[in-house]
């Protein structure tokens, strides 16, 4: 392919990505009927009130995705030397292919690009290993919150209250087991005959050892808490009679639910507003606030990150980055 076509074809690659996220987060604001209830409820808030706590709300957006940027910097630093200022290019830019890709799985075709050409396929699996990360202390979280919801609201007996407890200390075990010691996966990927050829990717997660791998660890842990305390401050924003510790729990739940199903990041609002409505309701009868405080923690931490981010799509290099 010559130098010209390659650019031509590079340009078409941008141009289709930004053209589909920008028609599906338009559609999905257009469509958000829980976006309009958000903006009508908080018309009846003291109005400083309101701007300090929702500036608040942005504020953890950007610290929360920056911190993303620096595990994505300590997560590369096996491959390549990246600056911070790359990291967050990266990170940004995933964020704008994951708004229309299942799973947001386009979110690692989007960092990755920035990479050089023959760190890229590597770049994804330490990638994984950091969301292998995230979703240990989401599950692990999420697991202690159903049970503490089982234990409280429902009406289950002492043995199958055990056999659930049991189960669930077990699973969130194995899972920390599995973190702490990345490198059976690998060995058992590298068993696999048809993987042969993907050996040396594999590997790459193998040299993430105890030391790094809690280190990203924290990193999980921060960002965690940080879009935690977003909920709290939207939900109570809205609903200031909710207890703070079972408003957390319900939290909790809803991350873990919405971590373990398969989704496209757009239509995601839907479940989490669903998952929301079903539990708080265990807590609260205002249904429908709980459901547009959602919904706009859903916009401020994806929809506005993918509209920065579609700035960085046009610096991607298809096919020009040097290795």
């Amino acid at each position: 392919m010559t130098a010209s076509a390659k650019r031509l074809l590079s340009y078409s690659l941008k141009a289709a990505i930004l053209v589909l996220a920008f028609i599906f987060i338009y559609r999905r604001i257009d469509s958000n009927e829980n976006l309009r209830r958000f903006e009508s409820l908080i018309a009846n808030i003291d109005r400083n009130r309101a701007i300090f706590v929702m500036s608040c709300v942005f504020l953890l957006m950007l610290i929360n995705w920056i911190l993303e940027s620096l595990k994505w910097k300590y997560l590369t630093r096996e491959l390549v030397s990246i600056t911070t200022w790359q990291a967050i290019e990266a990170v940004f830019c995933g964020l704008t292919w994951a708004v229309f890709t299942p799973n947001r799985i386009g979110e690692y075709g989007g960092r990755v690009m920035f990479l050089p050409n023959r760190k890229r396929i590597h770049g994804i699996f330490a990638m994984a290993v950091g969301s292998f990360g995230q979703n240990v202390i989401t599950n692990v979280l999420g697991l202690s919150a159903l049970m503490w919801f089982a234990f409280t609201y429902l009406n289950i007996n002492i043995a199958i209250s055990l056999a659930l407890s049991l189960a669930a200390l077990g699973f969130m075990a194995l899972l920390l087991v599995f973190y702490f010691n990345i490198g059976w996966l690998v060995t058992l990927l590298n068993r696999i005959k048809f993987l042969e050829k993907y050996h040396r990717f594999f590997d790459i997660m193998a040299r993430y050892h105890t030391t790094e791998l809690l280190n990203i660890m924290w990193f999980c842990l921060t960002r965690f808490f940080v879009f935690s305390f977003q909920y709290f401050l939207v939900i109570h924003l809205l609903i200031p009679s909710v207890p703070v510790f079972p408003m957390m729990m319900m939290v909790f739940i809803l991350f873990f639910v919405q971590s373990a199903l398969p989704s496209l990041d757009l239509l995601d609002v839907g479940v989490r507003s669903m998952t929301a409505s079903a539990f708080f309701a265990y807590i609260t009868d205002q249904n429908i606030a709980v459901m547009a405080a959602v919904s706009s923690i859903w916009f401020i931490n994806l929809i506005v990150p993918a509209i920065l981010g579609s700035v960085f799509v046009l610096k991607l290099r298809f096919f020009d980055r040097s290795s």
